[in-house]
């Protein structure tokens, strides 16, 4: 298993967009929000049929604007399905399944797995997967980043769970490739320092 296409995919953003529940029309609007500011990259969890019918809407509108929209929390052959058929380009997920991500690349989307602990970023980095979802990020802390890296220099972190404006710098210098915000895009006073974070940084610092 291969998720190094990440890195063209990611194409040195900082940030990355994760809409979870909003419905359809809050789902299409924060995107177009998000591909305005400059985040390309969104994420739509996959937890109800509503959920599917919001990935099929903003895929097609991303298709339209040349951006990419990914399936999160996909945790079952069931849901690798849906989010192929709503137009999904890649999937994320929680934790660390193997089953599931190499389901995932065999429908021709790449695959994120969530890591919480050592043990799992070595066994996903032996499976050939240096893109890794550091979750819940707000919980691990920006110095479990920083610990990780010490043994494990060439993964590659998307920290996900309690980031927004205000957090988003401190795990990008302890580490992180992206940090995925989500509500912070309704917040008018987040929104310029979003822009800040876009301006300065880069995904390809390890």
């Amino acid at each position: 298993m291969d998720n190094s296409g990440f890195e063209e995919l990611f194409a040195g953003a900082p940030l990355m967009a994760i809409l979870r529940g909003m419905g359809v029309e809050r789902s299409l609007a924060l995107s177009t929000t998000a591909w305005d500011l400059g985040i390309d990259i969104v994420e739509l969890p996959i937890q109800t049929p509503e959920d599917v019918e919001a990935l099929t809407v903003v895929s097609a509108a991303a298709r339209e604007r040349g951006k990419v929209v990914g399936a999160g929390t996909v945790l079952t052959p069931d849901h690798i399905v849906q989010a192929a058929s709503a137009g999904a380009s890649f999937t994320v997920s929680p934790g660390l399944d193997l089953e599931i991500v190499r389901a995932s690349h065999e429908a021709g989307m790449l695959s994120i797995p969530g890591v919480a602990t050592a043990s799992e970023v070595q066994l996903a980095l032996k499976s050939g997967l240096t893109w890794l979802k550091a979750f819940p990020a707000s919980v691990l802390g920006p110095q479990w980043l920083t610990a990780m890296h010490g043994p494990f220099p060439q993964a590659r972190f998307v920290t996900t769970g309690g980031m927004n404006a205000t957090n988003a710098g401190q795990y990008l210098d302890a580490g992180a490739s992206v940090v995925a915000v989500g509500t912070a895009l309704e917040d008018p006073a987040q929104l310029p320092l979003l822009a800040g974070l876009l301006g300065t940084r880069s995904s390809t610092a390890p």
